[in-house]
């Protein structure tokens, strides 16, 4: 069976997102409609990627060969659309984050289980090759005792990327700034490998922008349920913009990650494919993942992470990435937000 897609939102993302379509193996998905509020931008990009392009979310909605709608519009303007695709009995994708609350994230999923139709968050990160070994490893057990669980995200906007951004750095519809618009794959990726957080304390502020309402610059303390601590660092003031860094450190190994290219891999025990795991993945990732341009991404994370929805999709169960995990990453930023406001340690569940 092939799926028929079509793309909410034609700002930047849409662009990976379409390609990504394109690009699925197999012709088991393909791009048949996009809708945008200007109805100019639907025709241009309609006749960039070969689909039909609406104003009217309805008349979208209503094509007959749409199956899964891809939700790129602004994060807090999820909900609505996410809400409506679910009420036509369309499955739905949204780029991240969720929605910009947990309470917000809660009526997507609720309304999706309603509807019985499929719903995944758009975390392509989890896709590397790099992450899933990683996450194998721990839980192989070779880190030994999880003690350490770092992401560290210093990307530069310049002052322009938010005055020309429209909604970017506005509470409305961007949520939060450099924690819920660009460290949150960081984030992501940190819990899904070191397992939930049990609390945290945070700082963050505005120091390196004007005439924007969120935050440009945070730091984390974190302690994980396993008894493991930790620490965020994200901005989007560090000149010139460095690599996203993960950093997993346990009693028996420690692995360091800047985006998908592996700067430590060593483990007490060592193991027959150490070697071969270092001169694959220790190369370089050819990508600077968006650290000081947003457009500097790959499209391949999202193809991969299409595929496996259309996976979970033909085998009848939820994809990698469902609502419900694609949520952790927002109450975790959620409770940051909450920490730094109030001066104290918060604790998450």
């Amino acid at each position: 069976m092939s799926y028929g897609f079509g793309i909410v939102g034609l700002g930047l993302i849409a662009d990976f997102h379409a390609k990504a379509i394109q690009a699925i193996s197999g012709g088991k998905g393909r791009l048949v409609a996009c809708c945008s509020r200007s109805a100019e931008k639907a025709r241009r990009f309609g006749e960039t990627y070969g689909c039909d392009g609406f104003s009217d979310l309805e008349e979208f909605l209503a094509h007959p060969q749409l199956d899964i709608v891809s939700i790129c519009s602004p994060s807090g303007a999820h909900l609505e659309t996410a809400t409506a695709a679910a009420g036509k009995g369309k499955h739905v994708i949204v780029e991240k984050p969720l929605e910009i609350t947990a309470e917000r994230c809660d009526k997507i999923i609720e309304a999706c289980d309603k509807a019985k139709v499929t719903l995944a968050g758009v975390f392509q990160s989890r896709f590397s090759e790099v992450a899933g070994l990683v996450k194998r490893t721990v839980e192989q057990g070779r880190f030994g005792k999880l003690v350490l669980g770092d992401a560290y995200v210093k990307w530069y906007r310049s002052q322009k990327y938010y005055d020309d951004g429209g909604w970017h750095g506005t509470q409305a519809l961007d949520g939060g700034g450099a924690l819920i618009n660009q460290s949150i794959h960081a984030i992501d990726l940190l819990q899904w490998f070191m397992g939930p957080v049990d609390s945290l304390q945070a700082f963050t502020g505005t120091i390196g922008h004007e005439r924007i309402e969120v935050e440009d610059n945070a730091v984390v303390a974190l302690r994980f349920k396993n008894g493991a601590f930790g620490v965020i660092e994200g901005s989007t003031a560090v000149y010139p913009g460095f690599l996203k860094r993960i950093e997993i450190s346990g009693t028996q190994g420690s692995v360091v990650l800047e985006e998908e290219t592996l700067k430590t891999w060593e483990f007490a025990e060592a193991g027959p494919e150490d070697d071969e795991i270092r001169k694959k993945f220790g190369a370089g990732a050819g990508t600077q993942g968006g650290a000081a341009d947003p457009a500097a991404i790959s499209f391949e994370g999202h193809r991969r992470q299409f595929e496996e929805l259309i996976a979970a999709l033909e085998e009848g169960r939820a994809p990698l990435v469902d609502g419900r995990e694609a949520k952790k990453a927002v109450e975790i930023i959620q409770a940051i937000y909450a920490s730094s406001k109030k001066g104290k340690t918060v604790r998450l569940g």
